[in-house]
């Protein structure tokens, strides 16, 4: 692994790259509450064949994070991997999870000329998500966390304690046998960076995303297929035993596709990157041997 900081647009971001710098490039986009060294487990069994690049997003570890939440905005969250590209060279293929997901997909629709493949991992569509989440079901009661994340005292409430209630947010009902202590103690510094946790809040602030009370109903737009599109092959990954999203999140997705494979691992949760790294290489790997 190679660590750089390289100027987006003016800003300092942190990358982490593995693999020869002429290999094709994978971008692999994190999401909450985690880094760029996330992706070091797959990125790992990837890097033979690849150049995998994984910056911390903005708000997250060594990257610029500013503290407005207006800063983080999908249209700003977009076009840091729009100067990250043009500067590496595209199209690539874009791989997120979690939040790293929206980038993606962002980019994908967007930017379809910088994305010539996408590769999700329980990560959602906003279109089929917004759906799910508006109905007041099993989804959005899934989904409450979002609200409690929006709160002006989420920052206090978080960190009190050493982060025991990240902590615990980022464990609940999930499978965290691959959680080390060094590893632990490695996140934690990354969320202790002055102004790191806000700026990781901020994604859920920002966001558009209507989240009702659970039973509650909302009565939202549906996103036009045309607009948000994703004309380029795309992979979703899907661990099932995701509790935080959950399979009708990305009920109707096809709609939004032009070539859509989905792909579901059981023994498997929304940490599927860093509980199955072999699987998910060899899925990867396979697929993008033979994706158009």
């Amino acid at each position: 692994m190679r660590e750089r900081t390289i100027q987006l647009n003016g800003q300092d971001f942190h990358l982490r790259e593995w693999g020869e710098e002429t290999a094709p490039v994978l971008l692999m986009l994190h999401g909450f509450p985690e880094y760029g060294r996330a992706w070091e487990g797959l990125a790992g069994r990837l890097g033979d064949r690849y150049r995998c690049i994984a910056p911390d997003q903005r708000g997250y570890g060594q990257s610029y994070a500013p503290q407005e939440v207006e800063a983080y905005k999908l249209a700003e969250l977009v076009g840091d991997m729009v100067a990250l590209i043009d500067q590496i060279g595209g199209p690539v293929t874009v791989v997120g999870h979690d939040w790293g997901s929206a980038v993606a997909y962002g980019l994908a629709m967007a930017r379809p000329d910088l994305v010539d493949r996408l590769v999700i991992l329980n990560g959602v569509h906003p279109g089929p998500f917004q759906r799910a989440l508006a109905m007041g079901g099993k989804q959005t009661e899934a989904s409450q966390y979002m609200t409690f994340l929006r709160r002006d005292d989420a920052e206090d409430r978080l960190s009190a304690n050493g982060y025991d209630k990240l902590r615990r947010l980022f464990a609940e009902d999930m499978d965290m046998s691959w959680m080390t202590e060094d590893l632990a103690q490695d996140y934690l510094t990354e969320w202790s960076r002055p102004g790191r946790l806000t700026g990781m809040l901020n994604w859920y602030r920002a966001t558009s995303l209507v989240v009702p009370k659970t039973g509650e109903r909302a009565e939202v737009r549906p996103f036009p297929t045309d607009k948000f599109r994703v004309r380029m092959p795309h992979l979703l990954i899907w661990g099932l035993g995701d509790t935080a999203l959950l399979p009708s999140s990305t009920k109707g997705l096809e709609t939004y596709c032009d070539a859509l494979t989905r792909v579901e691992m059981d023994q498997a949760d929304h940490w599927i990157v860093h509980q199955r790294p072999d699987e998910v290489a060899q899925i990867i790997r396979g697929w993008l041997a033979t994706a158009p």
